[in-house]
């Protein structure tokens, strides 16, 4: 499947972000079509598989922005590869109000998604954000210190020595770097067995990772974030999709806060690990329940 899409530039807070824009597919002429943002996650890029995503959505006749935040992809920003959350909301709500003032979208019918890191992002961009009305959170970073023990005990001292070190003592031209990929029992920031062939997994064929090492202060807030506390202040439909084999964000925290949710559907992919989701008959089992939910909360309202 093949959509057009057009590349566009946003600005945000003194930086340009670069995202793509795909129109929705069969809409009439005049019409005002409901809409989807999308960016990614930890260390993630739009072209790792967002543009599958978007396609999908698109065909179903949803107009998609998909965006790379501040710091990554083509979007510029200093330090490259800099994971600062109040950045990534600020564009996240920065791309909203652009897509909400598009002249073929109807501003009460913006959905929003996220995956991993920005899975956690969407849930408090819906509580807070009251331009989103439907939102689909998937395989969600939720809850810091679950995640942060995911990487095992033996990385801990020189993961903190980078994050102090990055934090304390170095230049914005020249941060500390932590690696984003390792093996069990590496210093990096995935390290699980199968974060290493999952991200492969993601990436465009012939293509490696752009960034593969990360200023490291990110560490030392990672155990502190809680994005799944927004939960409860979601008054919107929000669909959770849990990977019930999730290696990187763990299921557990997730489905506890994802039932304090007012509007929340929950649904469990039992046999998937975090990366399978993104790609083969997982991601179709996905989308398609995806487009169902923004069909029901977004199509028709």
């Amino acid at each position: 499947m093949s959509v057009a899409r057009e590349d566009i530039q946003i600005a945000s807070h003194g930086e340009i972000l670069d995202a793509w824009l795909y129109p929705a597919v069969g809409a009439k002429a005049g019409a005002r079509s409901p809409a989807i943002v999308l960016a990614h996650g930890l260390g993630g890029t739009k072209d790792m598989r967002l543009d599958a995503f978007s396609e999908r959505f698109s065909a179903a006749g949803f107009l998609c922005v998909v965006f790379d935040y501040r710091y990554w992809g083509k979007s510029t920003g200093q330090p490259r590869g800099l994971i600062d959350v109040d950045s990534q909301l600020a564009d996240w709500n920065t791309v909203i109000d652009y897509t909400a003032k598009l002249p073929q979208v109807d501003p009460e019918r913006i959905g929003i998604f996220g995956s991993s890191f920005s899975g956690g992002h969407v849930i408090r961009l819906a509580a807070t954000n009251p331009k989103v009305k439907a939102t689909v959170s998937q395989c969600p970073f939720t809850h810091g210190l679950s995640s942060a023990q995911t990487v095992g005990l033996l990385p801990l001292p020189k993961l903190a020595f980078l994050a102090i070190w990055d934090m304390f003592f170095s230049s914005k031209e020249n941060p500390a770097r932590v690696p984003l990929l390792g093996r069990p029992g590496e210093a990096a920031l995935l390290n699980t067995e199968d974060s290493h062939s999952g991200v492969q997994r993601l990436l465009p064929r012939n293509k490696v990772l752009e960034i593969e090492a990360i200023p490291a202060r990110l560490i030392l807030h990672f155990p502190f974030l809680y994005p799944g506390s927004y939960a409860k202040q979601v008054r919107t439909p929000i669909y959770f999709a849990v990977c019930g084999k999730d290696s990187v964000a763990p299921p557990g925290p997730t489905l506890k806060y994802a039932k304090q949710a007012p509007k929340g559907t929950v649904h469990v992919y039992a046999e998937d690990g975090h990366f399978d989701i993104y790609v083969g008959e997982s991601f179709e089992r996905a989308v398609k329940d995806y487009i169902g939910f923004f069909q029901t909360n977004l199509a028709s309202v």
